[in-house]
């Protein structure tokens, strides 16, 4: 038997020691989900280089048309003198009429529904791409403004809840330190935002995006600047 096995002593909690683990363990279980929605959808627009806000506001082309209309309701409650919508193309389902891309399904929408007075929008589309499409999305921000000729010292984006703080950090990736990245939140549709767990779409959507942005943050790794590259993950180990 001593060939095989081998005695060794091991330190096990009391009880006690157990029961407070569990507790402590709950007690962050709760605090993750309470607390982490809204972390994940923060509201926090850039100050622009004079103070008084960003001048252009981004918007996910893929949003609901209740998330749109959030969108249009930001545009006109700030500063902004233009509106950029972004997304790849759309699949052939039946309903999307003739937009090709989610960008200018996005911008008719907005422009259908503008006021007088409202900031104008300018479709930005993304090739197609199988992966990393909202970080594919900012790098079209960039080549548009610097195709067009329009400085973007501050960007705001306007994003879908739990999604925004991602989109951000992709946003921050792709235009580089010289814009200032702010973010705006949807309130989701879809579930209650309280109590996200009560429901499936709630699940799904905040446990995905939890996982999405814990491997944006461990594992993604944007391309060199105008190096015409996707952005890919880190190289597999050999073997």
């Amino acid at each position: 038997m001593a060939r095989w096995f081998r005695r060794r002593e091991v330190w096990w909690p009391t009880w006690p020691t157990a029961l407070l683990l569990v507790a402590i363990g709950a007690a962050l279980l709760v605090g993750a989900a309470t607390l982490g929605p809204a972390w994940m959808a923060p509201h926090a627009p850039a100050l622009g280089p004079d103070g008084a806000g960003a001048r252009t506001l981004v918007v996910e082309g893929w949003l609901t048309e209740a998330e749109l209309d959030q969108a249009l309701a930001t545009a006109r409650g700030g500063r902004y003198e233009r509106i950029l919508t972004t997304g790849g193309p759309i699949g052939a389902w039946a309903g999307v009429r003739h937009w090709t891309t989610f960008a200018a399904r996005a911008a008719d929408y907005l422009a259908t529904h503008a006021a007088t007075g409202d900031p104008p929008v300018f479709a930005v589309p993304a090739p197609q791409s199988t992966k990393d499409r909202t970080f594919l999305s900012a790098a079209m921000v960039g080549d548009w403004a610097r195709r067009t000729g329009t400085a973007l010292p501050a960007v705001d984006l306007y994003s879908a809840g739990v999604h925004a703080r991602r989109t951000r950090m992709l946003y921050r990736m792709a235009l580089g330190p010289g814009v200032e990245v702010g973010v705006l939140a949807a309130r989701p549709q879809e579930y209650d935002a309280g109590h996200w767990w009560r429901s499936s779409a709630g699940a799904k959507t905040v446990i995905g995006e939890a996982l999405s942005l814990a491997w944006t943050v461990c594992c993604f790794w944007p391309p060199a600047p105008d190096s015409g590259a996707e952005p890919r993950s880190p190289p597999k180990a050999p073997g």
